[in-house]
């Protein structure tokens, strides 16, 4: 029985690289699939959370590294990416979770939180999959997982830029699995319900509002952070390899209700 589990989630012997894994989201993926066997290597800005992250992955016994980067910055975002490469060679998962929300109404979105959102929401993992995807191909083997958001489908709360960039990276996410699922690379997205994490502290500090999300959950509930566990492992492992190009909504049913 464990033969056959691990032929089908096993992360031995598989190096990932995970955006925006300091906090939120990232960082429950990234300890998801280091606790799944894979070699993580942790990419965010603050470099604080970054080594607490991996501290506690290594003391769980956990095979774990960080690179600080600004992924908005693409000079960083390229010397970041030949850094995991230098210490731990090409990544077979690639995760894209970094992601930042500027909440104004749309009429008075300025220019540079619409160039920033892009820059690290949509342009970030663009880059990063044009840097890994073609070694992935070569390779014969290879995982993408990008973050969307329910705002990629729906426009509520503000939706502005950051909605429009989560859209781009589901067609995103389609295009390059179209580029390279015939070389053995699967590309998906995970698309989260509403989950308490940094970004959406604004939400979750309203309790009616907090309560009124989850009534439209068919779960009952918002999303915990240990509910994406299991979406990315298989996504990121030898069972997904059939299951490409889609967009995966963990989000208790909200999306369908």
């Amino acid at each position: 029985m464990t033969a056959y589990l691990d032929s089908l989630f096993s992360l031995a012997g598989r190096t990932a690289l995970v955006t925006g894994g300091s906090s939120g989201i990232g960082r429950a993926i990234g300890e998801a699939l280091a606790r799944a066997g894979a070699a993580v290597v942790l990419v965010a800005r603050g470099t604080d959370a970054l080594r607490e992250a991996v501290g506690e992955l290594r003391t769980a016994g956990c095979a774990a590294d960080w690179v600080g980067a600004d992924l908005g910055d693409r000079d960083a975002l390229e010397a970041a990416a030949e850094e995991v490469v230098r210490r731990h060679g090409e990544p077979d998962i690639l995760v894209n979770a970094a992601g930042v929300n500027p909440r104004p109404p749309m009429g008075e979105l300025a220019v540079p939180d619409w160039d920033r959102a892009m820059a690290v929401n949509l342009t970030a993992p663009f880059l990063l999959g044009q840097r890994f995807a073609p070694g992935m191909a070569d390779r014969g083997w290879g995982r993408i997982v990008n973050i969307a958001s329910q705002q990629a489908i729906r426009a509520f709360g503000n939706s502005g830029a950051y909605g429009v960039s989560k859209a781009g990276l589901t067609a995103l996410t389609r295009s390059q699995a179209e580029a390279w699922s015939r070389h053995g690379v699967s590309v998906n997205a995970i698309a989260p319900g509403f989950v308490r994490t940094p970004l959406n502290e604004a939400v979750f500090a309203d309790p009616e509002r907090t309560a009124a999300l989850a009534r439209r959950t068919m779960a009952g509930r918002n999303g915990e952070l240990d509910d994406f566990a299991g979406a990315a492992v298989f996504l990121a492992g030898p069972g997904a390899a059939y299951v490409t190009g889609q967009t995966v909504f963990v989000d208790g049913g909200f999306s369908v209700t």
